[in-house]
């Protein structure tokens, strides 16, 4: 989700960034200005800048997002959607490229104030705030919202699980629904309504990008009724549900108890928000492009539009193609026989055609080749080959001798991937073919994004049983950082019943250590170089095989405003002031 070095936290002014950006488009051009802003226009300002309100902006989905309930998600675009309705205490700013990646304060008032070494963090929240239904936000929502999203895993199993692992008690703290004490846990502290204070076990030098996710985002107790929450959730931002038909749409309007005085980011542009569910890829790229929707995932346009648009001068002028810091990867199951067997991962490594499987995603336009688990944009990257091969076409060789130590001459075992996602499964039918030529024999098992997590490859029970050794997967940092790309993909503490994105399973008390090593670190070089040490030894261990440094293609459509390629969420428009001439 993320990418770059630690950015500066600073706040920001109200419509400033996103008009002085460049764009040839004034407030009522009827959406011109993309015509002749060129291909990657988004990625280095925000096209079509306009203060236009207004229409209706429609979202479309392929499969239904892990969850809308802001305590509950981990998907990138959701994080990014989730601010409309869903305020945390920090955010990142609208900015194209990096300059997305800059924090600030949203909920909060100021950036976090570290003491005790940085084992301490407060925040003051703004004055002024308040729910849909007019009533004040206060800091002790903060809190619940905190204990609900990270200790209640029985009951919301998706998010990464920084809290539950950094603060005092964090690992014997069972939750607001079973602890049904007005205290909860003890080391989030409210003195008074607009103060909360983190209490850690450790020092983590990084704790605003922690609060920058949706989960500090405030949940009035008293409406908070668990996995049904997402039926009814309580807007703290400048948009508040309107109707929520599972499975089909939802639809958000503007929320007329938001305060413009309370928020310098959100400009609410238009009327309505829509989001399709269900909605056919090939589907997607033609509304897109006819400019009546934008793609929500950010997955980019399909294989057979990908080919329309970058061989039409005209079309290719409204892409963006964006790194972000993602890395496509195939995870290799260390809790799945054999491949408990470090040898039977290396064998996988050797394997692997990665030319094949980048011809599957659509081409260097999609991504370049991966040996490494940081991406070259993500601070700690060090370029290196564990597993070379001739023009990364993989060694049938050294694949086979890798297979004899492990005492195997053959394996049967099953490769997950989303079965919304073409793409990916293109990219697992070409490791198939790559793997079988070593004799390793895998099966293709395709399960819906939206439980992905939850039900199928994010549960250690569920692998084992149906002998799923490989997965497929993508991720994008949790926030611009070593540690936040590394850390909900190769810690142990990150692993649970359900909702792992460690799909690796991958359980290494050196990486354990080193993780905690670096993030208390001060210094950020010496830090950086921690995070390089740790891709090294998940390499050495043979936990996943890198495929692509991915890149997204994004179509921009005509009549949309204010949109700009942010690299805070890998590379996706940030969704926070899009508009559209369109009415």
């Amino acid at each position: 989700m993320r990418r770059s070095a630690l950015a500066a936290v600073a706040a920001i002014g109200s419509a400033s960034l996103l008009l002085s950006a460049c764009s040839k488009a004034d407030d009522n051009d009827g959406g011109d200005g993309n015509k002749s802003a060129g291909a990657n226009a988004a990625t280095k300002g925000v096209v079509n800048a306009s203060t236009q309100k207004g229409g209706t902006v429609t979202y479309e989905l392929t499969d239904v997002p892990d969850s809308f309930d802001p305590g509950n998600t981990y998907y990138a675009y959701m994080y990014n959607l989730s601010r409309l309705y869903a305020r945390p205490l920090m955010t990142f700013q609208p900015g194209p490229g990096e300059e997305g990646n800059k924090l600030v304060p949203d909920l909060a008032a100021s950036a976090g104030q570290p003491s005790d070494g940085g084992k301490t963090w407060t925040y003051k929240l703004r004055s002024g705030l308040k729910y849909q239904d007019g009533t004040a936000i206060t800091s002790k929502d903060v809190k619940y919202a905190v204990e609900r999203s990270n200790f209640a895993r029985d009951v919301l199993s998706l998010g990464p699980n920084y809290f539950q692992q950094f603060l005092v008690g964090g690992k014997d703290y069972k939750g607001p629904y079973k602890d049904k004490s007005a205290e909860g846990l003890k080391s989030i502290e409210t003195p008074d309504d607009t103060t909360i204070v983190f209490k850690l076990n450790t020092a983590f030098q990084e704790f605003d990008y922690l609060v920058a996710t949706p989960q500090t985002a405030p949940v009035p107790q008293a409406k908070d009724t668990g996995i049904d929450y997402i039926k009814s959730i309580v807007s703290s931002g400048s948009y508040k549900f309107q109707s929520y038909d599972e499975g089909k749409q939802a639809v958000l309007v503007r929320n007329e108890n938001w305060d413009a005085k309370t928020d310098p980011l959100r400009k609410q542009y238009p009327d309505k928000i829509v989001v399709k569910l269900k909605v056919n890829p090939e589907t997607i790229d033609q509304d897109v492009q006819a400019g009546d929707a934008i793609e929500l995932a950010g997955t980019g346009v399909q294989a057979a539009t990908q080919a329309k648009v970058v061989n039409d001068a005209s079309l290719k002028a409204n892409t963006d193609n964006a790194y972000g810091g993602r890395l496509v990867y195939l995870a290799i199951n260390n809790q799945v026989a054999p491949f408990t067997n470090v040898a039977c991962r290396k064998a996988v490594e050797y394997a692997v055609d990665k030319v094949s499987v980048q011809t599957a995603e659509g081409g260097p336009i999609r991504g370049d080749i991966a040996t490494t688990v940081l991406p070259p944009d993500i601070p700690g990257y060090q370029k290196a080959d564990v597993y070379a091969t001739t023009g990364n076409k993989g060694d049938v060789a050294k694949a086979k001798e890798q297979l004899k130590a492990c005492g195997k001459t053959a394996i049967s075992t099953n490769i997950s991937a989303r079965s919304d996602r073409p793409q990916e499964i293109d990219a697992a039918t070409a490791i198939i073919a790559s793997l079988k030529k070593v004799g390793i024999n895998a099966t293709l098992k395709q399960y819906p994004s939206g439980k992905y997590f939850t039900d199928y490859a994010g549960v250690p029970t569920f692998d084992k049983k149906q002998n799923i050794g490989l997965h497929m997967m993508q991720w994008g940092a949790d926030w611009p950082g070593g540690y936040g790309f590394l850390q909900q993909i190769l810690n142990g503490g990150a692993i649970g019943t359900s909702g792992n994105t460690n799909l690796s399973y991958l359980d290494d008390k050196q990486i354990n250590e080193a993780l905690a090593k670096a993030i208390a670190t001060e210094d950020e070089t010496a830090r950086n170089a921690q995070y390089a040490a740790i891709d090294k030894r998940a390499m050495d261990l043979a936990a996943l095989v890198p495929l692509t440094y991915f890149k997204v293609l994004l179509y921009r459509p005509d009549n949309f405003t204010n949109l700009v390629s942010s690299s805070a969420f890998s590379g996706q428009y940030d969704y926070l002031n899009i508009g559209t001439t369109k009415k």
